[in-house]
């Protein structure tokens, strides 16, 4: 909330030094949860695009578990997808996208990219401490022409900043929850005349919700920064993050309504190791000229060990041989690397003042997929393969290049037009071998050549006030996993189409007085989307295919609407609401059902919700913090078929709507000690929110029930 600023008022006496205190804590708790990002950041502009900036110090949230529905409660329409285990990763998207480790955003932690393949599986299992964090950034589809051609946007982690009045600072924040939940972060920072750093060491045990859940992770981060002038700063950054997760398993229907914490697998494990390094210049050339340069990197692997099956295939030790069914291994292997060079630039044409954003990112990423080894019989987490070799071990290769510009131009004093353009160039290479597979049949080359355009506006009403819009084309490249036949009966189309598309939005938002709003209307339109087709060939043997199915388009309404007030005295209140509807339909497409292929348009797009609203009460009383929170997310289907009744493994059917309660309370004694409590699902709700088609595996995922933790944190300085 603010406190470390507060050192001014120590030579005060304790009457007045109080009184500072309420005051910075009220207008802190007034203004700062939920701000929007300047009209230029980072050598990237901004201006006229929906955006939110949350600042985790001053949010009523479960940060140790990372529990998303509490941290994006003010950022209306984000879908969050329970996957796997507490506090692991966030799995969220906006908009009707696939929300599957946030794989359709540009995720990046200080402007880094993460996602740990972009062309290849853009997943981010890269898994940092929410508590390192001071704020998350989130720019909607129309960002898409700077930040990279995702249909989702941009999402930045941006961690804590080193301690600039001295140079040794400690903090120490520790939590300790329901299903044995028990995590540390420590952390040091400082400044010593043109050097600084930041860095912590991180750790958290858990024993989950469900029965052979249990969860360790650990996270590393050094963060060193040399100014080398008043114009220029080198920072270099080196990421680490480790879990390893026990799979629990998917159940169908009726073990969900009988147990909800019941397992059907006790021999799964997942684990990603993820390690990010970068280097940063931030140079400003000129006056008006800046350079902003970033190499980085991503490696580590991606494992997991698992029998793989539908929950009603049990996991039992074989009566005849004594032992239990050999696991099956699965083994990534990343390595992706980035340079990006950003210029901006102010000029004036005329009467115009203007912005220039431009730069150039290059990416050259190798990924290794090695699947369907023949793992041990055992029981724990164990790579070990007792036949040599993988039945799938593939690699895919990708060398591209990516040209953007983005222009501002200034019409006096209240409107600003930017137009901008993206052009991306590069190939995807598949080689390796399948066992099952025609070898002649497997190398697969994938070209991306595109160019994308948008054009965002904004008008400012007054300082506070804004009608804001645009529209941008949006690009999704065909992924390793879509190319990659799973029996010998598929074939896979060479030529594959990339999903390509749009993001238009247009809204209002701003101030007035105590209420803030932002309320906006928005149309994706998502073409080529993949899926499989069945056919047969000249024999009559009937085969599935792999291919552009259709095209889907989501049109809604975001709205986040808050007003805080003062109740009396030192009482203040607040309320909110932060509501999105999607409605998402296929309006073209055919799909297999198994037997047949059959029409999907009208259908709903799966994982797609009509209505997510949540909606809270804040109160503030001197240091002490409340919210209340009450989430609500409707029906959504697991396939584009719309199957509404549960099949018997728990693969398909209707995924019910939910309503969630959560209390959150935080309290700061002093200017070095805060508290934070809270109870989570507090009517212990037994819900899900997704019936995935792929990993942790086909079936119902249930969310935790209700637990609580509490958290203590010490700022030393």
């Amino acid at each position: 909330m603010g406190f470390a600023t507060l050192c001014y008022a120590q030579e005060q006496d304790d009457s007045t030094f109080a009184k500072k205190i309420d005051e910075v804590i009220i207008r802190s708790w007034m203004r700062r949860d939920i701000q929007r990002m300047s009209e230029e950041q980072n050598g990237v502009l901004v201006g006229g695009k929906k955006n939110e900036v949350i600042n985790l110090g001053a949010a009523n949230a479960n940060i140790a578990i990372k529990t998303g529905r509490q941290l994006f409660a003010k950022v209306p329409g984000v879908f969050v997808y329970d996957m796997d285990g507490s506090g692991n990763q966030l799995n969220i998207a906006t908009r009707g996208l696939d929300p599957h480790r946030s794989w359709e955003y540009n995720v990046r932690q200080n402007g880094v990219i993460i996602n740990s393949d972009m062309y290849g599986y853009p997943a981010s299992h890269y898994s940092a401490p929410m508590e390192s964090f001071e704020k998350i950034e989130l720019v909607r589809g129309t960002g898409s022409l700077q930040y990279g051609a995702q249909f989702g946007g941009m999402i930045n982690y941006a961690t804590k900043k080193p301690d600039s009045t001295r140079p040794f600072s400690f903090e120490s924040v520790s939590t300790v929850g329901s299903f044995g939940l028990v995590s540390t972060y420590n952390a040091v920072s400082g400044t010593s005349k043109r050097f600084s750093y930041y860095g912590y060491y991180y750790k958290r045990h858990s024993t989950g919700y469900r029965r052979n859940s249990q969860s360790d992770a650990d996270a590393q981060f050094v963060q060193l920064q040399y100014r080398i002038s008043d114009k220029a700063s080198l920072k270099a950054e080196f990421g680490h993050s480790r879990y390893l997760y026990q799979i629990p398993g998917s159940l169908n229907d009726s073990m969900f309504k009988v147990d909800p914490t019941t397992s059907t697998r006790s021999r799964n494990y997942f684990s990603p190791d993820i390690y990010v390094p970068s280097l940063s210049l931030d140079w400003k050339l000129a006056k008006r000229t800046k350079l902003v340069a970033i190499a980085s990197g991503l490696f580590g692997s991606r494992s997991s060990v698992m029998l793989d099956a539908f929950a009603d295939v049990p996991d039992t030790i074989n009566r005849t041989t004594g032992v239990y069914r050999n696991r099956q291994v699965d083994i990534d292997n990343f390595n992706s690397r980035t340079l990006e060079l950003r210029f901006l630039h102010e000029y004036r044409f005329g009467s115009v003042s203007s912005k220039l954003a431009t730069g150039v990112l290059y990416m050259n990423n190798d990924l290794q997929r090695r699947q369907l080894g023949k793992g041990t019989t055992g029981l724990d987490y164990d790579l070990t393969l007792v036949d040599p070799g993988f039945v799938r071990d593939l690699r895919f290769r990708t060398g591209n290049i990516a040209l953007f510009a983005e222009n501002a131009f200034h019409f006096g004093p209240k409107l600003v037009v930017s137009p901008g353009l993206r052009f991306e160039k590069g190939t995807s290479k598949m080689r390796g071998s399948i066992r099952y597979y025609n070898p002649g049949e497997l190398p697969t080359d994938i070209k991306h050549s595109f160019l994308l355009a948008g054009v965002s506006t904004q008008y400012s009403i007054d300082k506070e006030n804004a009608f804001y819009g645009g529209i941008s084309q949006a690009y999704r490249p065909v992924l390793f996993k879509d190319i990659i036949p799973s029996t010998t009966y598929e074939q896979v189309d060479k030529n594959l189409k990339d999903a390509s598309g749009y993001n238009a939005e247009a809204g209002v938002r701003g101030r007035l007085g105590h209420l803030q709003y932002d309320v906006s209307l928005f149309s994706v339109l998502y073409k080529n989307r993949m899926g499989t087709l069945v056919f047969q060939d000249n024999t009559g043997q009937t085969y599935t295919f792999r291919t552009n199915i259709g095209d889907s388009r989501t049109n809604g309404v975001e709205a986040f609407v808050q007003y805080k007030f003062r109740v009396a005295g030192h009482l203040y209140a607040g309320l909110f609401t932060s509501t999105s509807y999607m409605n998402a339909m296929y309006v073209s497409g055919v799909l297999s059902t198994g037997s047949e292929n059959k029409s999907v348009v009208g259908n709903k797009v799966e994982a797609v919700p009509d209505w997510i609203s949540r909606n809270g009460l804040d109160l503030l009383y001197k240091g002490l913090s409340i919210t209340v929170l009450y989430n609500y997310t409707a029906h959504s289907y697991s396939d584009a078929l719309n199957t509404k009744a549960p099949a018997p493994n728990g693969a398909k059917g209707l995924v019910p709507s939910y309503s969630i309660w959560d209390v959150n309370v935080s309290l700061k004694t002093n200017t070095f000690l805060s508290v934070r409590a809270g109870v989570n699902n507090l009517l212990d709700k037994q819900y899900f929110t997704k019936r995935p088609t792929m990993y942790p595996g086909a079936g119902i995922w249930p969310s935790d029930g209700r637990n609580a933790y509490v958290t203590i944190g010490l700022d030393l300085k």
